[in-house]
């Protein structure tokens, strides 16, 4: 018997009932990317050390160059030049002016750099500024980037290329990271054959467990696949007890309804507990989450699309919660292409595909069963109709949840 729970009640129970890990890992920056970062990572140093020109010009005092123009410039004289990868070492005289580059060092008491273009050499050693500069035109103060003391990263953040970058400028080599969770993935049913085999009829292959195992690793986990289960209950019950002890997190794909064969409820219930079966929502109701030894064990549906889309919708969060992170969810605005009709009492989710129309998405319904696996490929993302809607018009302003985190 279903006992039903809404999307967003599941949601509260897996952030309810399941805590961060606590295992981590000091792993070196070039493995990084794509971690989730297990402390505040805190300035040391200032970053750039010193004050830096964002132009090819000359380091000036702005109040030298106030009231300039192409008729009459302030003349300075050129009191020298500092080269990329020397030091500023002499303070910058008022009523003169320095060459500098890109990227170069600013002597102290320059609080502007004025770009070449806007000057002119005489080659007597004086250099007309033809444009005033303000205080603080073309430069990067020290510390700009990072100040010690400041938080540059916090924990539960997921290190983004330009993280490295900036842990790179830091000179840090190694980060603390959350350990990878351990997502046991078992598939079920007399149906199914390995990838590599040519189905007979009645037959169909093990998609489930391919495409459960790509979606793990890009939450950041690390899948390990158990491979077919037929349906016999002890044999579950063996595979399903391995699982527990080696991984974090367990996925039973198949055998998740109230069918007379479907054993996964039966062996989570005399291992553990179940703590729900049955999601209001469409593909996906028969889903269940339960606990044996403490670790979260799900039942998805056998249907590849209903068990991609539940899996991604919970299993996923779950696997952020345990590494003390939140998966980033991108979303667009679009209208629909056409109207569609939802009429089932639950939660609807619904792949769309978009189409970019005179500025403005579409997106155009998908079409397709929860056994038809294509459809997520023909798809952007997703949208979700409320269970108490009856569907949407054409030209309704939607939220598409994209696919790509």
């Amino acid at each position: 018997m279903f006992h039903v729970k809404t999307p967003e009640e599941v949601l509260e129970i897996i952030n309810s009932n399941f805590s961060t890990l606590e295992t981590e890992k000091l792993i070196p920056l070039a493995e990084a990317c794509g971690r989730t970062c297990k402390e505040n990572i805190i300035g040391r140093e200032y970053v750039p050390e010193f004050n830096r020109s964002t132009v090819d010009g000359y380091a000036v005092r702005a109040a030298d160059t106030f009231g300039c123009s192409d008729s009459i410039p302030a003349l300075l004289p050129l009191a020298g030049e500092i080269l990329m990868g020397q030091a500023a070492n002499s303070p910058l005289q008022a009523g003169t002016c320095v060459a500098v580059a890109t990227g170069g060092a600013v002597p102290e008491g320059a609080d502007a750099v004025v770009m070449l273009e806007f000057t002119e050499d005489y080659g007597d050693g004086t250099i007309g500024i033809l444009k005033p500069a303000a205080p603080g035109n073309n430069l990067i103060f020290k510390g700009d980037d990072v100040a010690p003391g400041k938080i540059i990263i916090p924990a539960g953040h997921i290190l983004e290329p330009h993280d490295i970058g900036s842990l790179a400028a830091m000179g840090i080599t190694s980060v603390k990271v959350s350990a990878k969770p351990i997502v046991g993935i078992i598939s079920t049913g007399d149906e199914l054959v390995e990838i590599h085999e040519k189905p007979k009829a009645g037959q169909v292959r093990n998609v489930n467990s391919h495409v459960l195992e790509a979606m793990i690793k890009q939450a950041g986990g690390k899948p390990r696949s158990y491979g077919i289960i037929r349906d016999d209950e002890h044999v579950l019950a063996c595979y399903v007890a391995k699982a527990v002890s080696e991984c974090d997190i367990v996925i039973i794909s198949g055998g998740s309804s109230v069918g007379m064969r479907d054993a996964t409820a039966k062996v989570i219930e005399e291992s553990g507990s179940i703590i729900l079966h049955g999601i209001a929502m469409k593909p996906g109701k028969p889903t269940i989450l339960g606990l044996i030894d403490n670790k979260p064990v799900f039942g998805l549906p056998g249907h590849p699309v209903a068990a991609y889309l539940t899996a991604r919708l919970y299993v996923c969060p779950l696997m952020a919660k345990l590494m003390g992170s939140n998966i980033k969810q991108y979303t667009v605005t679009a209208r629909m292409s056409e109207a569609i009709s939802s009429n089932h009492g639950r939660a609807e989710f619904v792949g769309v595909l978009l189409e970019s129309v005179d500025n403005e998405l579409l997106a155009h319904p998908i079409r397709g069963k929860s056994g038809l696996i294509t459809s997520l490929a023909a798809s952007d993302g997703y949208i979700c109709i409320p269970r108490d809607c009856e569907g949407l018009t054409q030209g309704t302003r939607v939220s598409v949840n994209l696919w790509k985190y």
